[in-house]
């Protein structure tokens, strides 16, 4: 059962990212810049074929090797080997993988991942929805992991 509702959490990440990036694509020109929130927030369509800061660019063959390593541990985690996450912590890899599948999306459709979300208080690069789970998800399950589940580290697991 909680297996399902960490899906259907990860659906719901996957469905509102690739909304938002519909509407960008249907509303904003590429490089157009929308001021959101003035002085703070702003929307400018990018089109991103790397990872982080463009790192990687072009490399859509280890973003899907990575993904699909991801999504094997998280299944032998849930039927078969337990490794030892809290409640919390699953949701945190809800989180993340569902934002990993939204960019993964992107990039088999279109080659690139739609980015739109632009800071205007810091110099940041463009990122969408789906980044903002991916680091969130890592943020909150590494902190949990570190300051919280002391039983995650010990060698010897139940």
């Amino acid at each position: 059962m909680q297996f399902l509702i960490m899906t259907l959490f990860a659906a719901g990440i996957v469905a509102a990212d690739q909304f938002t990036k519909y509407l960008t694509v249907a509303n904003i020109a590429l490089y157009q810049d929308v001021e959101f929130i003035p002085g703070f927030l702003g929307l400018t369509y990018v089109q991103n074929t790397g990872a982080a800061f463009s790192s990687f660019e072009g490399q859509q063959w280890l973003f899907a090797l990575i993904f699909t390593i991801f999504t094997l541990l998280i299944l032998l985690e849930y039927f078969k080997k337990s490794m030892g996450f809290t409640k919390f912590e699953r949701w945190c890899i809800a989180a993340i993988y569902g934002g990993g599948l939204g960019n993964m999306i992107d990039r088999v459709r279109f080659g690139y991942v739609v980015d739109m979300i632009e800071t205007k208080f810091m110099e940041f690069p463009v990122f969408n929805v789906a980044d903002c789970f991916i680091t969130c998800g890592c943020i909150a399950m590494l902190i949990s992991l570190i300051f919280f589940n002391k039983d995650f580290w010990k060698e010897e697991k139940k």
